[in-house]
């Protein structure tokens, strides 16, 4: 809060308007929308907050906003310690932001509140039998924009009518992203001559050894790994697992890059420009948690394969049901997802593409209700 304090005693009653995302994901989220107000901006300045460190880290420096920190914590204190410091014009939350303290203080000083690219299912907390206090939380917006029609009908059997079907505004970033992709002279080196590259995104060790199985029956395959951390520790087992058949690509020159079969990217924020040299991509994490980002690679046009805890992520439902997209639970299925992918990338690629730019406009329509009145 002292950061808070310091910033707000610089404003000259100058406005703000408060973005507020969990962590990377979500700020991937109302970035389109932030960058659209960097533009067009009526508002003297922006506040970015963030409850993940992994989220502060990666964008503490982000320049099109006047301010990035930490959610002080979410006490009613704080919450009203908050609202006395900063002329707050709008507050901006994204999709899972459900603080009680600061949502209702905003309500209660009668400042306008969104949740934007916000998804709900039936299991979530407002809507259990003992929900109706959290349930209460979702009428101190003044309007939520969902992303699919599910969404909507559920918060209306509830009785929240303030609710729109906008869209995921995900869909427009990676759009943004892939106009502005980097040329990789040793990623295009090593690829060069290859029809079967496989893109590997955000990899955990279970996958990485399945692919590593899969290169080594399939000597006409290329694979670009992108493990999701590259920490030594991790990167030891990795190299392990393509031993004799890789190099990295801190070590990686023009000359030696394209002698190995396997790239491993150990550096971060290329991911994104690279899924344009590979004809198939594994999305890692479902295995795990969860799966990773998606729609990074299906904007280029290209299958995507991931492992089976996909359920919610309604972009992988998307393109499970546009054919575009394969989930496997074991190696035989991933060898056989990746023997299909291959065989018809054209078709999936291109149900790929128009599953992507079928959704996109979120931003536009957000940003005209928000910001054009």
């Amino acid at each position: 809060m002292a950061e808070l304090q310091e910033w707000a005693s610089r404003l000259n009653g100058e406005q703000v308007l408060w973005f507020h995302a969990a962590s990377v994901g979500e700020f991937e989220q109302v970035r389109p929308i932030i960058e659209r107000l960097s533009n067009e901006l009526p508002f003297d300045r922006v506040l970015l907050t963030f409850f993940s460190p992994s989220g502060y880290e990666l964008r503490k420096n982000y320049n099109l906003v006047d301010k990035v920190t930490y959610l002080p914590f979410a006490t009613r204190r704080n919450a009203k310690k908050l609202l006395n410091l900063l002329p707050l014009k709008a507050a901006v939350m994204v999709k899972y932001e459900f603080w009680p303290a600061y949502l209702k203080a905003l309500k209660k000083n009668d400042i306008p509140t969104y949740l934007i690219s916000a998804i709900f299912r039936p299991g979530q907390l407002f809507f259990l039998p003992w929900g109706r206090g959290y349930r209460r939380l979702l009428h101190c917006f003044n309007h939520i924009y969902v992303q699919d029609q599910a969404s909507k009908e559920l918060l209306q059997r509830y009785g929240v009518e303030t609710v729109s079907v906008a869209g995921d505004t995900r869909f427009d970033r990676v759009t943004e992203v892939r106009k502005a992709a980097k040329e990789l002279p040793l990623v295009e080196q090593f690829v060069a001559g290859s029809q079967r590259v496989i893109v590997a995104g955000s990899t955990w060790p279970v996958e990485e050894e399945m692919l590593a199985r899969y290169v080594a029956e399939h000597e006409d395959v290329r694979l670009i790994l992108v493990p999701h951390e590259i920490h030594e520790e991790h990167m030891h087992k990795v190299f392990q697992y393509f031993e004799g058949r890789y190099v990295r690509y801190t070590e990686a020159t023009l000359l030696n890059v394209n002698k190995c079969r396997v790239l491993v990217v150990d550096t971060i924020g290329l991911l994104s420009s690279i899924y344009r040299y590979g004809q198939v991509a594994y999305i890692g994490g479902g295995f795990g948690v969860g799966i990773h980002n998606t729609l990074e690679a299906a904007v280029y046009g290209m299958p995507v394969v991931f492992g089976p805890n996909w359920q919610k992520f309604r972009e992988a439902r998307g393109l499970l049901e546009a054919g575009a997209g394969i989930s496997v639970k074991n190696y035989r299925e991933l060898a056989a997802a990746l023997d299909k992918a291959f065989e018809q990338q054209i078709d999936m690629g291109q149900r790929a593409s128009e599953y992507v730019g079928s959704e996109c406009g979120a931003t536009e329509k957000i940003y005209n209700e928000l910001f054009k009145k």
